[in-house]
C-alpha cells in the first residue's frame, strides 16, 4: 500500500487537505503529515483527528527581512528532509516547492498542489517546478512553460473544505464571537510579507477609518488582523479561533480585506467580498470568481475612491445576500467537489494522471 505524505506550510493548507487526509485514513491508507510552525497551523493540527501522525518542522517564528526568509527556507528544507528520510514516503503532496527539491534526493514522487499563477510565484516556482513530477492547478491557472506537468481541474482549493458537502456553518460557534441579531461586516488586515508580496500595498489607517464610517450605520464591524492594530481600532478587534473562522465568515454581510485566501473563501460561501491590493487582475482564479461569477470585487490600491464607491453600492443593494447566494449556486454547478476529486486522484495515482489527460470530462463525475 502506498505511503502518502502531505506537507502543510500555511493554515490554508490544513483546510485544503483536512477532508482528504481524513478520508484516506478512513479508507485504510498509510498517511502522515509534515507541517511548519506558521501562525495557527499547530493549533489546527493539534485539534485535528490526525495529530498523532503529524510531524512539525521547527522554524523561526519571526521573519522580518528577506535574509530571514532565506534562512527560514533553508531550515525548512533541512527539517523536512530529516522527516521524509525517516518516514520514506512513496508520494508527497503539498504546495511548498521544497517537496520537489527533496524529492530529487529521496526516492518519492512529488505533486505540487497550487492555485497561484506561475508568474505570481515565479521566484520559487522556477526553483521547484522543474523537479516536481506533476503540478495540480485550477483550469484557469497559468502554468506557462510547465504546462506539460500540469494536471488541470475545474475547481478551487477553497472547495476542498467549503463545498456544501463538507461544510455547514455551526451557528453556536458564531454566537460566542458575534451578535447574530444584527448584520455584521468583517475587515481583514494581512501582513503581506510573503516572498510574492514584495511591493504590495493594502488597507491603511486612513482607508480603514473611511470603511468604518460607511459601514457602522448598517451593522457591527469586526476587524481581524495579522499585523499590529492601531489603538483606535481596538474596539473592533475580534479574536476568533482558527477552527471557527469559516463559521463566522459564512454569516457575515460583507468581507473586506487585503489578502487573497479569505476573499476567495468568502466568495465560495456566497458572501460578497472586496479585496483591496495590487494583486488585482493578476490572479486567475480570483479573477474568475470576480468577473465570471460576480461573487466579489478586486480593487487596486491606487483606486481608494473606487473602493469607497463599491462599499456604498453594496450597502444600497436590495436583497444583496440572496443575489450572492444565487451567484454561488451557479458557480457550484460548474465546479468540482475538490476534496472528493483529490481523494480519487491520490488513490489511483499514477494512473489517475492518464485518465484525466485522456478524458478531461471524467472530472464531471465530481460535480
Amino acid at each position: 500500500m502506498k505511503r502518502i505524505g502531505f506537507y502543510l506550510a500555511h493554515p490554508a493548507h490544513y483546510h485544503l487537505f483536512k477532508n482528504v487526509i481524513h478520508t484516506l485514513i478512513q479508507n485504510g491508507y498509510n498517511v502522515f503529515v509534515v507541517y511548519n510552525e506558521k501562525d495557527v497551523l499547530h493549533e489546527l493540527i493539534e485539534s485535528s483527528n490526525f495529530s498523532n501522525i503529524s510531524y512539525r518542522v521547527k522554524t523561526n517564528k519571526k521573519v522580518e527581512s528577506k535574509l530571514a526568509l532565506l534562512v527560514q527556507f533553508i531550515l525548512k528544507n533541512l527539517g523536512a528532509f530529516r522527516i521524509f528520510y525517516k518516514l520514506k514516503p512513496d508520494v508527497v503532496f503539498g504546495t511548498p516547492i521544497l517537496i520537489s527539491l527533496i524529492g530529487r534526493i529521496l526516492p518519492y514522487k512529488s505533486i505540487i498542489v497550487n492555485e497561484d499563477d506561475f508568474d505570481i510565484v515565479s521566484k520559487t516556482a522556477n526553483l521547484g517546478y522543474p523537479y516536481a513530477d506533476h503540478i495540480l492547478s485550477p483550469i484557469v491557472c497559468r502554468t506557462t512553460s510547465f504546462e506539460e506537468k500540469a494536471i488541470k481541474y475545474k475547481s478551487y482549493h477553497e472547495l476542498a473544505y467549503l463545498h456544501p458537502k463538507h461544510f455547514n456553518a455551526n451557528k453556536a460557534n458564531i454566537e460566542q464571537y458575534v451578535d447574530t441579531s444584527k448584520p455584521y461586516f468583517i475587515i481583514r488586515f494581512a501582513k503581506l510579507f510573503a516572498h510574492h508580496d514584495d511591493g504590495i500595498q493594502g488597507i491603511n489607517t486612513s482607508i480603514a477609518k473611511q470603511l468604518i464610517k460607511i459601514l457602522k450605520p448598517f451593522g457591527n464591524i469586526y476587524i481581524t488582523s495579522e499585523r499590529q492594530l492601531e489603538k483606535e481600532f481596538e474596539e473592533y478587534r475580534i479574536a476568533i479561533k482558527a477552527k471557527d473562522m469559516h463559521d463566522v465568515m459564512s454569516f457575515a454581510s460583507l468581507y473586506i480585506g487585503d489578502s487573497q485566501t479569505m476573499a476567495a473563501e468568502a466568495g465560495v460561501l456566497g458572501i460578497p467580498f472586496i479585496r483591496f491590493n495590487d494583486f488585482v487582475g493578476r490572479i486567475s482564479y480570483l479573477d474568475e470568481l470576480e468577473n465570471k461569477y460576480h461573487l466579489g470585487f478586486g480593487i487596486k490600491t491606487d483606486d481608494v475612491a473606487g473602493l469607497i464607491d463599491k462599499v456604498k453600492e453594496l450597502m444600497s443593494m436590495d436583497n444583496r445576500l440572496e443575489i450572492f447566494q444565487e451567484r454561488r449556486n451557479y458557480m457550484l454547478s460548474e465546479k468540482l467537489n475538490y476534496a472528493d476529486f483529490l481523494v480519487w486522484f491520490i488513490e489511483n495515482y499514477p494512473n489517475s494522471v492518464q485518465v484525466i489527460r485522456k478524458n478531461p470530462d471524467f472530472q464531471l463525475k465530481f460535480l
